[in-house]
């Protein structure tokens, strides 16, 4: 029995790659078309969902972007011994970004790929967004069988993320999803986060609260319990909790 995707799959991937950064402080524009990144988390969470069972992630990835707005990554981060047998995730992605004054879209496509899996366990979206000033709304949409949880295909997945500049280094980012899992009663939610960043030196330190209503306890939704691989340990996947974090892009 897939375990890890009957009651955990749809955690896969908070900080995620670059291009969902949108909820995280904005960063100045790269001189390079090259750029890598790193962080450092209490708690890896993705659209809400915890991926660590409340322990900590190294993540790190790089970026590609051409002056036509075409641009290519890799994204990277442990996860829990919950996929499956596989305790890595591996992102890759691609797409065209454009900004027209103080408008901007973007569409692409990202992989989920998780090395080691036992059935495999992958996921595959194609996105669409804009933005103007700093208020950015996206759309995710699956067009296979979400983290391999069965026919769940076209599940989807609506991000809206404000920030705000202070000023001295000083960051605010608000964020509020909508997931949709097809096929599925026990499986939609809604995600929300308010945090703060620091840019200490171009490190940007950063606190944030996350909470999701796919909360409860362990009983109902039952998908949303989080299971410690095969031992008798179990939270929910989708309680409120501090996320900490320090990140680089060089």
């Amino acid at each position: 029995m897939r375990k890890s995707i009957l009651t955990l799959s749809v955690a896969a991937a908070l900080s995620t790659p670059m291009l969902v950064a949108a909820q995280s402080a904005p960063a100045p524009a790269p001189s390079s078309p090259v750029t890598g990144n790193m962080a450092l988390v209490s708690e890896y969470r993705f659209r809400g969902i915890d991926q660590t069972f409340g322990e900590p992630a190294l993540q790190g990835g790089f970026d590609y972007a051409h002056s036509s707005g075409i641009y290519l990554g890799n994204w990277n981060s442990n996860v829990g011994a919950l996929f499956n047998g596989a305790n890595l995730e591996m992102d890759f992605y691609g797409g065209w970004k454009k900004s027209f004054g103080d408008f901007g879209v973007d569409v692409g496509a990202i992989y989920y790929y998780y090395p080691g899996s036992n059935p495999d366990v992958d996921n595959t979206e194609l996105y669409i967004g804009g933005n103007w000033k700093t208020l950015s709304l996206k759309y995710f949409h699956v067009v296979d069988d979400y983290f391999s949880t069965p026919n769940t295909k076209d599940s989807n997945y609506l991000d809206l993320t404000f920030t705000y500049d202070f000023g001295r280094g000083f960051g605010l980012v608000a964020h509020y999803g909508i997931f949709k899992f097809k096929n599925r009663t026990d499986g939609d939610y809604n995600d929300w986060k308010l945090g703060v960043t620091y840019d200490l030196g171009g490190w940007i330190l950063g606190a944030a609260y996350i909470d999701t209503d796919a909360n409860g306890d362990c009983g109902v939704p039952q998908f949303w319990c989080l299971l410690n691989g095969n031992g008798p340990d179990r939270k929910d996947a989708g309680r409120s909790t501090v996320v900490l974090s320090v990140n680089k892009t060089f």
